[in-house]
């Protein structure tokens, strides 16, 4: 069976008018055009929809029973095409985030409400967890965009790759506060907040310490840098963090803040990636959410480096 959309809604004009030549001028046809459209849909379904009688169209019992079914199919259609146009104009649909923790708290929110403001009918959906399961979400396809670390290179996944320049935390009062920008010879013997043993963040706080001859002592072993915030705000230690972790820090907190943030010297690096399936286009409504996303750790990797 081959309906087509203009029989079906040929019947239905028919059906509300009686009349052919009333359904033509509705559509915008020719009467003979709808009488070939109403004819050739009678003979895809095998049985006779209408009989004429004194020049107008009487529907068949089986015209009854097939009107009910034509109005929810052009109903249905109607409203898949309104959906269509909305998902393309960015008013509707969903979106899938997968967000390492340093993002999730602050930052991350901060970009989805902005984006979201005038999207009441977007939904989303935006989960916290460590780089590797965001890895693997992103490369299984259950999650649209990921931002995590950096992952090593997959068939899976398609990266957009940033530096992020890590930044030292200072209290607010402290001498080094004075300075812009703070290096590891200053912060020598110093109690510091570091992530924990082995993390690459920390390996590279460590190795910059270690060029500049100073010593790197680590009071405080955390999972994220945003406690190593309130630690540094009490005056009980220093801390070398990613600018996305000052960043949300900055925006969220009034002034005057207990934290301060300077540029930080030798470089210390963390590698981070916007994900996404690297087998499935992204909905214009992801890639919209990407460059939005990225647009924002750009201006947060600058934010602090003229400190």
């Amino acid at each position: 069976m081959n309906l087509s959309f203009r029989q079906i809604q040929a019947f239905r004009e028919v059906m509300r008018t009686g009349s052919v030549s009333d359904a033509a001028r509705i559509l915008g046809r020719t009467q003979p055009a709808i009488s070939a459209l109403v004819a050739n849909l009678e003979a895809e379904l095998g049985i006779a929809l209408f009989r004429r009688q004194r020049g107008k169209m009487a529907p068949t019992p089986e015209a009854q029973y097939f009107i009910t079914e034509a109005e929810a199919i052009l109903d249905r259609l109607s409203l898949s095409t309104r959906t269509m146009r909305e998902i393309g104009a960015l008013t509707k649909g969903r979106l899938n985030i997968a967000c390492m923790p340093a993002a999730a708290s602050l930052l991350m929110p901060q970009i989805l409400s902005e984006f979201l403001l005038d999207k009441p009918d977007v939904k989303a959906s935006l989960m916290m967890r460590a780089s590797p399961v965001i890895e693997e979400w992103v490369a299984s396809q259950q999650y649209d965009i990921g931002l995590g670390e950096t992952p090593k290179p997959t068939a899976a996944i398609e990266t957009i790759d940033f530096d992020m320049r890590c930044v030292c935390a200072i209290p607010a009062g402290d001498p080094l506060a004075q300075l812009d920008t703070v290096d590891a010879r200053h912060l020598s013997g110093r109690p510091m907040a570091g992530l924990q043993d082995g993390h690459p963040n920390l390996v590279a706080t460590q190795r910059a310490f270690a060029s500049q001859k100073a010593s790197f002592e680590q009071r405080f072993e955390l999972r994220t840098f945003n406690p190593a915030l309130t630690l540094v705000g009490k005056g009980l230690c220093y801390c070398i963090c990613d600018p996305i972790t000052a960043a949300g820090y900055v925006n969220m907190r009034p002034e005057p803040r207990p934290v301060v943030f300077r540029a930080f010297r030798p470089h210390v690096a963390l590698n981070v990636s916007i994900m996404r399936p690297a087998h499935r286009p992204p909905s214009a409504l992801a890639s919209e959410f990407i460059l939005q996303l990225q647009a924002a750790l750009q201006t947060v990797n600058e934010q602090f480096q003229g400190a």
